[in-house]
């Protein structure tokens, strides 16, 4: 689009750009500014040697100067620094840029300001992965794939596309509360899939960690919250904009505001209700739904309250009926002798786990879990591994294993039959669960922990376990 192409050069040209991390995601971010005229400046702990040669390359292409090792934030001295998810914007070094004058921004914070497209953000401690996949397939059912656009927390950069969208363009996109820290600009509908102890190795908090997600609602036009979480519920309340809620539960049209709707189960319906007028309307059925789970049908309630007055009832029904589910999202792999192997890498919690255990009680469950330490309790997780009654082994590794291990312990999970070891590395867990198994069997990697321990990412670990898996 020419006005934000105009706005970028105005913006960038000539001026020094600091970004924050060597990482994959920095080097579409380096490229894009460079071609507004930016001048970019590296920092990164590591040294040039340490990291990916393809990606160093990469921010060579573009002429980048690199500041690497120990008191590699000191000094800063540039008009914009461009903060990665992963640093706090309280962090020393940052906090005396500012001082100096220079802008912290990050990639999300310039997309959702110049971002000329409806755009549509979700957030939430489970769900938010598929939610906003789901939101996307909808829209590009119903708009096409060149108007419609799919990106943020997910692994897809939007900014380096925001010259192709324009005001009939649409846009879903996942945000994480590191990002939601420093975004200021508001989405035109703002979905928050539930809010549960998640991340508080990096938030000071549990309150901190709210008050991030809740930053998705300030200026949205519409709100799209989990009726069944205390906390996006409580959040409701206070919003300004319409409110559509969304729950596996019945909801009485008693317990929301006139302005509000609501997205229910109604037996195996889900139902549409607009308190206003008085409309009721079955959307779909829950066994429209191809991938499995009842969290994928609350999955598909956000999605669809998003998407209304947007996307008919047939788009809907459509990408329910044949949309098969995220890649490391519960992906079946293969079967083999009998057993299923499926990857649900992005489980990195213990609510996910429960959730991806709950889609599997017709098949006894061989579950890999571990990995880095997110400073949560697996104590709901191990009372659920114990509750199931068809998990088979539980194997564990990593660095958070002394903790689930712990957990498992305290519940009792061995004495409900449940064959629990500790094996490292992540190979031979991956090799120990599967000679757990008998025909029938599932493996199941749902780690209920981050991978950082390990691997550079949840994509990263999931494909080494499909390598793995597909080697045997």
């Amino acid at each position: 689009m020419k006005d934000t192409d105009k706005i970028l050069r105005e913006r960038f040209e000539g001026k020094r750009a600091v970004l924050l991390g060597a990482g994959v995601s920095n080097a579409p971010l380096a490229k894009f500014l460079s071609s507004f005229g930016a001048k970019i400046e590296i920092r990164d702990k590591k040294s040039r040697e340490e990291m990916k040669p393809e990606t160093v390359a990469s921010f060579d292409s573009v002429g980048a100067s690199f500041v690497t090792g120990e008191g590699y934030l000191d000094g800063i001295d540039a008009d914009f620094v461009f903060r990665s998810p992963g640093f706090r914007p309280d962090t020393e070094g940052i906090v005396a840029a500012q001082r100096r004058g220079a802008v912290l921004t990050s990639e999300m914070d310039l997309f959702t300001e110049l971002c000329p497209a409806h755009l549509i953000g979700v957030t939430g401690s489970d769900g938010k992965s598929t939610t906003t996949t789901v939101i996307y397939e909808m829209l590009k059912a119903a708009r096409g794939e060149e108007k419609t656009f799919l990106g943020g927390n997910i692994g897809f950069p939007l900014l380096d596309r925001i010259c192709s969208m324009d005001g009939d363009s649409y846009v879903s996109c996942e945000l994480s509360s590191f990002q939601l820290m420093t975004v200021s600009s508001p989405v035109e509908v703002a979905v928050i899939t539930n809010i549960t102890p998640n991340h508080l190795n990096w938030h000071t908090d549990m309150q901190e960690y709210i008050d991030a997600k809740a930053k998705i609602l300030v200026g949205a036009r519409r709100a799209v919250l989990n009726f069944g979480c205390g906390v996006t519920r409580e959040l409701g309340r206070k919003c300004a904009c319409p409110v559509t809620y969304f729950s596996k539960d019945p909801i009485s049209p008693d317990d929301i505001e006139e302005k509000d709707s609501l997205i229910t189960l109604d037996g195996d319906d889900i139902v549409f209700f607009e308190k206003k007028t008085g409309s009721r309307r079955v959307i779909m059925k829950r066994q429209d739904i191809l991938i499995p789970g009842l969290h994928n049908c609350e999955n598909y309630m956000a999605a669809s309250a998003a998407v209304q007055g947007i996307v008919s009832d047939e788009d809907i029904l459509s990408v329910a009926r044949s949309f098969g589910g995220v890649k490391h999202r519960f992906e079946l792999v293969r079967v083999l002798n009998g057993v299923y192997y499926y990857n649900s890498s992005i489980d990195s919690s213990p609510t996910r786990t429960i959730a991806a255990l709950s889609n599997l009680k017709d098949k006894p469950i061989n579950v890999i879990l571990g990995g880095s330490d997110k400073n949560l309790s697996y104590d709901p997780l191990a009372e659920a591994i114990a509750a199931h009654g068809n998990v088979r082994s539980a194997t564990v590794t990593g660095q958070s294993a002394p903790k689930i291990l712990a957990s498992l312990e305290k519940y009792g999970v061995e004495r409900c039959g449940v064959k629990v070891t500790h094996v490292d590395p992540f190979k031979d867990a991956v090799l120990a669960a599967a000679a757990n198994a008998e025909p029938g069997d599932a493996v199941l990697l749902s780690p209920a922990s981050a991978s950082f321990d390990s691997f550079p990412n949840f994509e990263v670990r999931g494909e080494y376990f499909k390598e793995i898996v597909n080697s045997l």
